[in-house]
């Protein structure tokens, strides 16, 4: 149930307002969700353990939608230029790949419990689905930790050192609790499958309790990456990532219709040193005497 965390300027995308409130609901929802699915995983020792599997559902849900805004936001944020990936690489295997792969792990984890929950509720009729249940609830969390390890990818170059340290305080409580649901998952499955199990039974102590473990540190991660998202939208002073590769200028060119307003420091340099160059061409004409202008010329 992990989030792609991320520090780019490519994510500046819309009108200001529109876009803080929309990053600070992103962020609060993630958080939320967390809440909601720590209550799900103790709702199992509870005397009515399916209502467990239904804030699981929920929370799920939730991170879904998440993931589908952080992939909307990257992509609005390049004006759907797919183009530009091919210029800087980790556009296209961190920003655009990990919401789609943890979208798509988190959809397995939600059929997984919805699986569950069917065969806990008729109790018959269902018993084809435990096996795929059972392999869900492993698959899912093995798209977390690869979208986790893809977000711990992220390379800074120019962005503060500040954001940087958030990054992590983010991105490594995300590995961390996708470990331990993969764990859980795969221990789950080898204690259930020396006997055969219907329902509830399928998943065990070893699963729940680790499964709270990883909520807790997905709990952690969402709420560093509450600070984060505030500390970036609030603070002029911190510098964001561009994009690499010359992808940045020629987003920028597009949207302008001519010369970037933005421009790298190598072609701030050039532009500089013509300038330079031109004054010194002035000053040394201004600095000569009619007399001698006129001499040359004859």
């Amino acid at each position: 149930m992990v989030k792609l965390a991320s520090a780019r300027e490519g994510r500046t995308y819309g009108p200001r307002l529109s876009r803080n409130r929309a990053e600070y609901m992103n962020a609060g929802l993630y958080l939320f969700s967390t809440v909601v699915l720590i209550c799900g995983f103790a709702a199992m020792f509870s005397r009515e353990p399916r209502s467990g599997l239904v804030l699981m559902l929920i929370a799920l849900a939730i991170i879904i939608a998440v993931n589908i805004h952080d992939l909307l936001a990257h992509l609005a944020g390049i004006d759907y230029r797919f183009s530009l990936m091919g210029f800087d690489t980790q556009l296209a295997l961190v920003e655009f790949a990990v919401p789609v792969v943890q979208a798509l792990g988190s959809a397995l984890f939600f059929v997984g419990i919805l699986f569950l929950f069917l065969q806990a509720e008729k109790s018959y009729g269902y018993y084809k689905m435990e096996k795929h249940a059972l392999g869900m609830l492993i698959a899912g969390p093995v798209l977390w930790v690869l979208g986790s390890i893809h977000n711990l990818c992220q390379i800074y170059e120019r962005a503060d050192g500040h954001v940087q340290i958030l990054q992590q305080s983010v991105q490594i409580p995300f590995l961390i609790g996708s470990v331990l649901f993969m764990v859980g998952a795969i221990l789950n499955s080898y204690e259930k499958a020396e006997i055969t199990h219907h329902g509830l039974q399928l998943v065990g102590r070893t699963w729940v309790w680790l499964g709270i473990c990883g909520s807790l540190m997905f709990f952690i991660g969402g709420l560093t990456n509450v600070v984060k998202v505030f500390k970036m939208l609030q603070i002029n002073g911190l510098r964001l990532e561009k994009l690499r590769g010359g992808a940045q200028d020629r987003l920028i060119e597009g949207r302008e219709g001519h010369i970037p307003l933005i421009i790298d420091e190598t072609r701030k340099k050039m532009i500089l040193d013509e300038a330079k160059e031109a004054a010194a061409a002035a000053t040394a004409a201004a600095s000569t005497p009619y007399k001698d202008v006129l001499l040359g010329r004859t």
